[in-house]
């Protein structure tokens, strides 16, 4: 039984039902892995997450299951991580987000040193990858970015391949697993285009949470419990591929009006003097939430009013105004497990202390 993250709270034990299957029939989802991919015995894995978590550990699974061969990183380095591509010849591997962007922000002598020739597959999951961050990794590493969204609950599965991607730019895919739907407050379907919340149909209740029936009925869709969510919101298009607009509890409520933080630290971590960034509701008497950007300044830029008020304009330059941060703090590193998913809540708690509620005092 794995655990989840734990980045909107506790991890939590995801109990799923056994199959009845003997281990010598094999594993249906790595078969499954394996043909979506094209993971055989000449396949180099790199895995540069820790593999206590579900997506490293099942991929590293699949890549031996298929008489591949596994190169494990005890850490993330994206100077070594490209060393270890070039040195292995890496056929495959898999990243999120944040990967990228430290890879991006490498001095470009330092990432054209590398022979990256071998790589056939960069798959990449666990968060929304800014747009602008995944065309540039496509012009460098060309057209073999793989993206697919799914948990550990794995209620469901979407998949874009590159050629895919390109064509419907921001999307993580179709539903390859389940019935995928979108669905407003009440459980009603929303039409392409509407955001609500994310649910995945299956046959039959695919999940629980191992000793928690209250967070185990959470995730059940209001009207038919075979619908689940991993508590993320976003809207398909017209042919049915998913955007992801942000996660239901990290939601920005500021004079009624819905703000998504995602959208702000997409475009904020694409500043040069940023290294790293979280956009959370912090209480306003006024408004209940007000926008605030806490920035992990890039190596050698010095925090004060001086990068506020240039990060400030940068955000009024590039966002619409009631999305734009009201303030900036700094931190000299922000609060990352070692999958690389951020860990918000732990920023959140600080500044709403004493306060449970978004209601103007």
């Amino acid at each position: 039984m794995l655990y989840s993250s734990g980045t909107t709270g506790r991890p939590k034990g995801i109990r799923r039902p056994s199959s009845g299957a003997r281990v010598s029939d094999g594993f249906p989802f790595t078969r499954m892995l394996g043909g979506l991919f094209h993971m055989d015995d000449r396949t180099v894995y790199l895995s540069p997450a820790p593999a206590y978590h579900s997506a490293p550990l099942g991929f590293c699974i699949t890549a031996q299951a298929m008489g591949g061969t596994v190169v494990m990183m005890q850490a993330f380095d994206p100077v070594g991580a490209l060393a270890a591509i070039e040195s292995h010849r890496v056929t495959h591997s898999q990243w999120v987000p944040t990967m990228f962007t430290r890879l991006l922000k490498l001095p470009e002598e330092e990432r054209a040193r590398f022979d990256l020739s071998s790589q056939q597959l960069a798959i990449h999951a666990a968060a929304p990858c800014p747009r602008p961050v995944k065309e540039a990794m496509m012009r460098w590493w060309g057209p073999v970015l793989h993206e697919y969204y799914g948990g550990t609950e794995l209620n469901g599965l979407t998949y874009a391949g590159p050629e895919e991607w390109l064509a419907h730019p921001g999307t993580v895919g179709r539903a390859i697993l389940g019935t995928l739907h979108i669905c407003d407050d009440e459980g009603h379907d929303q039409a392409p285009g509407e955001p609500g919340t994310v649910y995945f149909e299956m046959p039959q209740r695919p999940f629980e949470y191992y000793k928690d029936p209250e967070q185990t009925k959470s995730s059940q869709h209001p009207l038919n419990p075979h619908w689940t969510t991993l508590g993320d919101v976003g809207f398909v298009d017209e042919d049915g591929f998913l955007y992801l607009t942000d996660r239901v509890t990290f939601m920005i409520v500021s004079g009624g009006v819905n703000i998504y933080p995602q959208e702000i630290e997409d475009r904020l971590v694409l500043h040069p003097k940023v290294a790293d960034v979280a956009v959370v509701g912090v209480p306003d008497d006024d408004m209940g939430e007000a926008v605030k950007a806490v920035v992990q300044p890039a190596p050698g830029v010095e925090p004060g009013p001086g990068l506020e008020a240039e990060l400030l304009a940068y955000a009024r330059e590039h966002l619409s105004h009631y999305k734009c941060p009201r303030s900036v703090d700094f931190e000299a590193q922000l609060p990352r497990l070692p999958t690389g998913k951020l860990y918000k809540r732990l920023l959140r708690d600080r500044y709403w202390e004493g306060r449970d509620s978004r209601l103007p005092s």
